[in-house]
């Protein structure tokens, strides 16, 4: 991690090019669209584009004015169980990635609909979690970074 530059979200980049910020890593594509991710207890920002909860739950304490999320995709969330059985473990984290991915595949119209944000300009997921690289943000954004990647 780079001094200065804050938590950086260390995940395989593909082909984007990674432009380091403040609030982690942003990806900017061939179409130059980026995809973020970012604690929602963090300031919203301009720079933060299109702003999706990918949380099942709604964050502790944030009022929805205060949040300032234009979406609220709960339903791409891991399910209950899943959520439960992971419990942020490090040592879970590649199986954790491989079920969620399974679950968020037979959620098609909620994955289109983040694709479709993506390909619109600047996105950042939303999460509420204190671990900030080992999330269900993080996965989601993996996954769509790599669904992008076999369509161009």
């Amino acid at each position: 991690m780079t001094a200065g530059v804050g938590a950086i979200h260390e995940l395989p980049l593909r082909d984007f090019y990674p432009v380091p910020c403040s609030t982690g890593i942003l990806l900017w594509g061939e179409n130059n669209t980026m995809i973020k991710i970012k604690r929602i207890y963090e300031a919203p920002s301009a720079g933060d584009g299109f702003r999706i909860l990918v949380d099942r739950l709604w964050p502790r304490g944030l009022t929805k004015e205060k949040a300032r999320v234009d979406l609220w995709l709960r339903d791409i969330s891991p399910s209950n169980e899943l959520r439960k059985w992971y419990g942020h473990d490090p040592d879970k984290w590649t199986e954790f990635k491989k079920k969620y991915l399974e679950e968020i595949e037979k959620k098609e119209e909620e994955f289109d609909l983040l694709r479709k944000k993506a390909r619109e300009g600047t996105v950042t997921f939303l999460f509420s979690s204190k671990e900030e690289k080992l999330n269900n943000a993080a996965a989601l954004k993996e996954f769509v970074e790599s669904k992008r990647k076999k369509i161009s």
